[in-house]
């Protein structure tokens, strides 16, 4: 059975920078949680971050730039927090790894996990095409990701790998 890498607050934990949750729900994620099939996963708590915790955007670029050293992530005061977020792209990775996880779930707009967009590193609301610090990394890894928004995409892949 194909294990799913899923953000924690898609699960309904209040691990997020605001201390809430962003859980989905729905026949997909329901039957998917039920068959535990879900590896609860958060990346910025894993690399040290607290909840609550101030906002956090990547500043020139996207996860790839940061994995790449030319873009850095920092909070709405101005910290550099990209430590914390390599090393928590790295313990997802290690994590995916050990349960031999190669689909990924992850909270679309994040920092970490964003799949098709992050914030731009204004603290505007504005944001750009672009991958999250973790999906960077997991996606290098040939881990595929996707978004809360891409549930039948995951379902179709879980077919295909499973079928085979």
């Amino acid at each position: 059975m194909e294990r799913i890498l899923v953000s924690s607050c898609l699960v309904g934990r209040p691990v997020r920078y605001d201390g809430a949750a962003k859980p989905v729900g729905g026949g997909l994620f329901e039957r998917w949680r039920a068959e535990g099939r879900l590896v609860p996963f958060c990346p910025e708590v894993s690399g040290g971050l607290a909840v609550p915790r101030p906002p956090a955007e990547i500043v020139g670029g996207d996860g790839h730039a940061v994995l790449d050293g030319t873009a850095r992530v920092r909070t709405d005061r101005g910290d550099d927090v990209t430590a914390e977020f390599l090393h928590g792209a790295r313990q997802a990775l290690d994590a995916a790894r050990r349960t031999g996880t190669r689909i990924a779930l992850l909270k679309e707009g994040s920092p970490s996990c964003g799949s098709h967009r992050v914030y731009d590193g204004t603290f505007t609301g504005a944001s750009i095409p672009g991958e999250g610090v973790t999906t960077a990394l997991l996606e290098r890894e040939g881990i595929r990701v996707f978004s809360e928004d891409d549930l039948n995409a995951v379902a179709s892949l879980l077919e295909t790998l499973e079928s085979s």
